[in-house]
């Protein structure tokens, strides 16, 4: 699991994935998550501006993202 840092809650979801570069653009992002190949702390997550707040899991792919607020 890795650990992102983010300065201010919330987030869209879109931009984490943007942003931590698992995918290309937000457009990219916005259509996964669409389609349901995005979970946020364990359930399928089909809303991409959904708002994420310090604690949240995201599961995309391989990949395993928890949100830390510093």
């Amino acid at each position: 699991m890795r650990i992102i840092e983010i300065t201010k809650e919330p987030v869209e979801l879109y931009k984490i994935l943007k942003f931590e570069g698992l995918v290309a653009t937000g457009g990219e992002a916005k259509l996964l998550i669409g389609d349901g190949q995005v979970t946020v702390n364990g359930e399928i997550e089909t809303r991409r501006r959904r708002k994420m707040l310090n604690g949240d899991i995201i599961g995309f792919r391989a990949d395993t993202l928890q949100l830390q607020l510093v």
